[in-house]
């Protein structure tokens, strides 16, 4: 046994093997071994499982939070936007009775810092009276000067509130950091409960773990009474930096979940001093932010001049009343532990009540006596920056000769850059590592939300988080740590708690379409366009690889020779492959499975799969779970590198991509609303494979209109090969194919289907009721169509086989550019707003 377990033995039955550290607290069994109240339902539960048991549940746990796509980026590691979210298999249990003080305690603490910040934004009177250091404020980049004397509605700067808490060896909890800026951490514990009571469903119900969704239906409730136009329902959204953020799943999840939608800075204007949000219908005006922005990007033109998060004239829109944000702009000023030491005095003075949840001791260096005391401190401290910044913290027990001078030597020169804060021993909660259970150092993130006027709730739980290691002193996601569901205990019945409107009321119905903002319009356009893409190369490359391989007849050489001719055409590969490719057989398979897993390479499978899965996840909080889950086995099934794939492995693997994109396909046509999201993501869809199919048909006829080596092929890609068959029964003709897949209006695969499916959803798009005349998008595809309809194919064909492809190739370029042009017209008056409509 290490030095840093005890020696107590623990009673039979309750997690074998489980020994808790020398010096701190233990979470789980009190002084004489026994388990405290808390855990007394849960841990014979747990203990009573073999650890086959154990696996099988926390492998199902991974399994769901893979197929939710729960992730959490670190930035600068390789996995990027792939890294997995860490849930430990057993809760952190909270008993009743502990539960009800640390309640009143936040709420206190949150009323507190809301009203400190209405003070130094406003009349500033704690600096007057000395009891905050001017310096403090003032020297504080956080401190934003665009927004003194800007009073929010209603006067509330938190609407969420998070507190990090940690118990100390004596039991007692005490604050280590607020989160006042934009709290994050609370959609991960709201996904963390619904996995953790799916796969521990039993233990669950039988604790009675009080519920989460309360919480939410108030900081729903909070935010909607809180805008201040007076008519109509409130439009509230959930701004987000975008995709790369870190923690953009939570966001993603947050605004399903409350029926916020999920904007970026560029989705929001400013017109006269009021925010409005561009959808396809025009201009909406936006009452209520949520925001998970930080405060100094959100406003280019008062703030941070490089930022491209934010929206210009956000500030002045809030000076004027005309929007809430929450949390305030310049909130993130009360997150330094400098102002820690000062709150004690604040409570008594305008709460009339000392402060109930005490934060772990901290002296601010901008003070001389601070810096003394600091310096004299018997215990050991974490000297942090006061202002925030990129610094690591810095351990007074790991400083030691020149390192020591180096830092006093900093610390001399700058000391109000500096605040100093206790180290402490963090409490101990079992953590199952996949083979016993260890103690690990922990940290509990609390939020508290605002209900009502003068009113808040609080999550009865948290999000709790543990060091990677049992000896590690940090508790941080970007290094690596866990986390886990909190389980408050209920001391009575647990009431069953929804989102949804109570029963008994009467529902107006309503089937009108959601409004769509511009980018996800413009998102899932390309995502329609990214996915034909995608399918259209894979049936390409299928081709190929299927006649690459094994042993070749002459036929197969022969279209093997077309398609490279055809790739070459394409700019697929390089003009040295000649139309005899028998020599070149090594080279050639070498070329291809380039064009499968070459990242950087434009138009390679692997280079489609990554911008496939930036547009999804730009989208998340507009794909069901079921879709999600076909693009996460599609990330699967596409991952390759060079040297996992071989010839004889490549045509399985890329039969499989066209299974989860005919499954993609399927949700898109049978689960999807018919409203303009599923337009557009279709008319993507439709666009490119008009394109796709024009340039490919292109090829072909470069490569040898005649052959019908090259028509085999080109029917199999176009997956129309069993029609032709049915219909013919002879040897290939172009003007046969070219019917078939050009003007044939009931081939879902013709350019004559995609057309007709574009009329139809162009005529259902938005009308701008100041426009005269058709759209210019309805003209280009109108004159696209009569091009196609006026087109002599036959005549065309025949010249085409007699070596004259001039005239068909002419019109298969004017089609594919009257195409392009629809496009362009389409993103000029939905995405990019050039042209203001005011709803």
């Amino acid at each position: 046994m290490s030095d840093v377990e005890s020696s107590l033995e623990r009673k039979p039955g309750v997690l074998p093997g489980y020994r808790s550290r020398v010096g701190v607290h233990d979470e789980l069994y009190d002084g004489t071994g026994a388990l405290r109240s808390a855990w007394r339902g849960l841990v014979p539960q747990l203990s009573a499982l073999a650890p086959v048991d154990l696996l099988r549940r926390r492998d199902a746990a991974r399994r769901l939070l893979r197929e939710h796509g729960v992730t959490y980026n670190v930035y600068g590691s390789e996995e990027g936007l792939e890294r997995g979210w860490s849930l430990d298999l057993i809760p952190f249990c909270v008993a009743p009775e502990e539960w009800a003080g640390l309640e009143r305690a936040l709420v206190q603490r949150t009323r507190l810092l809301d009203r400190l910040l209405g003070d130094l934004y406003g009349e500033q009177r704690s600096i007057r009276e000395g009891w905050i250091p001017a310096a403090l404020v003032h020297g504080s980049g956080s401190f934003l000067r665009a927004c003194h004397e800007l009073h929010p509605p209603g006067g509330r700067h938190l609407y969420l509130h998070a507190v990090d808490l940690a118990r100390r060896p004596d039991g007692r909890w005490c604050v280590l950091a607020d989160r006042t800026q934009a709290p994050s951490g609370a959609g991960y514990a709201l996904e963390n409960r619904i996995i953790l009571s799916r796969v521990l469903p039993d233990e669950f119900r039988e604790c009675g773990v009080a519920r989460l969704a309360g919480f939410f239906a108030g900081l729903r409730d909070g935010l909607r009474g809180a805008a201040t136009r007076p008519a109509g329902t409130p439009n509230v959204v959930l701004l987000t930096p975008g995709p790369y953020n870190e923690t953009y799943f939570e966001h993603a999840y947050l605004a399903r979940y409350l029926g916020f939608p999920l904007v970026e800075g560029g989705d929001l204007t400013v017109r006269d001093r009021r925010v409005y949000l561009k959808t396809l219908e025009g201009l909406r005006p936006v009452d209520v932010i949520l925001r998970r922005v930080d405060d100094t990007f959100c406003d280019p033109l008062e703030l941070r001049a490089e930022s491209f998060l934010g929206v210009s004239g956000l500030v002045d829109a809030a000076r004027a009343g005309n929007v809430v944000i929450a949390n305030a702009l310049g909130s993130g000023l009360v997150e330094s532990p400098a102002f820690l030491p000062f709150l004690p005095e604040l409570s008594r003075r305008w709460l009339g009540q000392e402060l109930m949840l005490p934060s772990a001791p901290a002296w601010w260096a901008g003070q001389e006596a601070g810096r003394r005391a600091a310096l004299a401190s018997t215990g050991r401290v974490v000297w942090k920056r006061t202002f925030g910044g990129a610094a690591d913290p810095v351990f007074s027990e790991e400083l030691e000769g020149e390192a020591r001078r180096r830092f006093l030597a900093r610390l001399e020169a700058a000391p109000a850059e500096y605040v100093a804060q206790e180290r402490v021993d963090l409490s101990t909660t079992p953590v199952w590592n996949g083979e016993r259970w260890e103690p690990r150092p922990l940290v509990l993130r609390t939020y508290v939300a605002a209900n009502g006027p003068d009113s808040w709730v609080v999550m009865p739980g948290g999000l709790t988080r543990f060091s990677p290691t049992p000896g590690s002193p940090v508790v941080s996601a970007q290094r690596g740590g866990g986390s886990k569901d909190t389980w408050v205990l209920s001391s009575g019945p647990v009431d069953p708690v929804t989102l949804l409107k109570p029963g008994g009321q009467v529902v107006r119905l309503d089937r009108a379409p959601a409004d769509v903002p511009s980018r996800v319009a413009d998102n899932l356009y390309w995502l329609g366009r990214y996915t034909e893409r995608l399918e259209h190369q894979v049936r390409l490359l299928r081709a190929t690889f299927h006649r690459l391989g094994g042993e070749t007849t002459h036929d197969g050489h022969a279209e093997l020779t077309g398609l490279v001719q055809v790739l070459v055409s394409l700019g697929h590969l390089p003009d040295r492959f000649g139309r005899t490719v028998a020599e070149e057989q090594e080279e050639l398979a070498e070329a291809l499975l380039g064009l499968l897993h070459q990242a950087n390479r434009p138009g390679s499978v692997r280079d489609m799969l990554l911008r496939l899965r930036y547009i999804t996840t730009a989208v998340r909080d507009r794909l069901s779970n079921d879709t999600w889950r076909i693009f996460q086995r599609l990330q699967g099934d596409g991952h390759l590198t060079g040297g996992d794939a071989t010839l004889a492995e490549v045509p399985a693997m890329l039969n499989t991509l066209v299974v989860d994109l005919a499954a993609f396909s399927g949700m898109e046509m049978e689960n999807m609303t018919r409203g303009h999201a599923w337009r557009f993501l279709d008319i993507g869809r439709r666009v490119e494979r008009s394109v796709n199919l024009l340039e490919l048909v292109r090829a072909v006829l470069h490569a040898g209109p005649s052959s019908p080596s090259v028509l085999a092929p080109l029917l199999e890609v176009a997956d129309s090969v069993m029609t032709y068959r049915r219909r013919y029964f002879e040897q290939m003709h172009l003007g046969t194919v070219l019917d078939l897949l050009l003007a044939d209006e009931s081939n879902p695969r013709a350019l004559a289907f995609q057309l007709e499916t574009l009329h139809e959803h162009i005529e259902n798009l938005p009308k701008d009721r100041w426009a005269r005349g058709e759209p210019q998008e309805e003209r280009s595809l109108e004159a696209v169509s009569d091009l196609l309809h006026g087109a002599d194919l036959g005549v065309a064909a025949a010249r085409a086989e007699s070596g004259d492809i001039d005239e068909v190739d002419q019109v298969l370029r004017r089609l594919s550019e009257g195409l392009c042009l629809v496009s362009d017209h389409l993103t000029h008056r939905f995405f990019s707003h050039a042209v203001v409509r005011a709803s």
